[in-house]
């Protein structure tokens, strides 16, 4: 079994966006999402900083450092992009006007709750931004994330112990290991890598599982 690497998940994640969708791209892991992106696509990449029409990043030597995410990583803007004020990002993402959002996450519970700002350790650094902005108030949120910790600790879990940025707002959950949905009935595999048998996934997965495979090929 080969684990899928962080290149390999943004674009598996990148596979799964409809043209014509727009779509913010969180802080962290899902930026790579933008390099993963065909020429041939139209996918309209938001960030909350400002920006409508988010283009990958540039070459090495080639940033312009007045146009970055809200990361602050240099990016590109595509014809047709525009530029607007914070306060407008936030109505976009408030008002239901995003498709998707692609968050990473510390914890997604089995019911779709959300953990990513903060691990409530004495000594981390709160960082929630515009998370609880762009989960509640996107059509789809999606979170990209390996499937356990370095420590070998369960990220999907059935309740979330670190704090929440959202409740019941994940609807799919993309890791190293699987393409997982949340569902009324708890998580379900909808794809595993080559390799992995379900058994495994089982016991790396902090709740129930459901092997949905054979619902999605029918």
């Amino acid at each position: 079994m080969q684990k899928l690497n962080r290149e390999q998940i943004a674009a598996r994640v990148a596979q799964d966006i409809p043209d014509g969708a727009y779509v913010n791209l969180g802080i962290g892991l899902p930026t790579m999402v933008a390099n993963t992106i065909s020429d041939e696509r139209e996918i309209i990449l938001h960030t909350e900083n400002g920006l409508l029409g988010m283009g990958p990043a540039p070459a090495k030597g080639a940033e312009d450092w007045d146009l970055i995410n809200a990361g602050k990583q240099a990016v590109t803007a595509l014809p047709g992009a525009s530029y607007f004020h914070h306060a407008d990002s936030f109505s976009m993402m408030r008002g239901g006007h995003l498709d998707i959002c692609v968050l990473g996450a510390f914890q997604v519970s089995h019911m779709g709750d959300l953990a990513n700002w903060h691990t409530g350790a004495a000594d981390a650094i709160p960082a929630v931004g515009g998370a609880m902005d762009l989960a509640i108030g996107a059509k789809r949120t999606w979170v990209m994330m390996e499937h356990v910790t370095k420590e070998g600790h369960h990220k999907l879990v059935k309740t979330c112990t670190y704090p929440l940025t959202g409740k019941a707002c994940v609807s799919r959950i993309y890791t190293d290991l699987a393409v997982i949905d949340v569902t009324p009935r708890g998580f379900e595999a909808i794809e595993l890598i080559a390799g992995l048998d379900f058994d495994e996934l089982v016991r790396l997965t902090g709740a129930p599982i459901l092997d949905a495979r054979q619902k999605i090929a029918a």
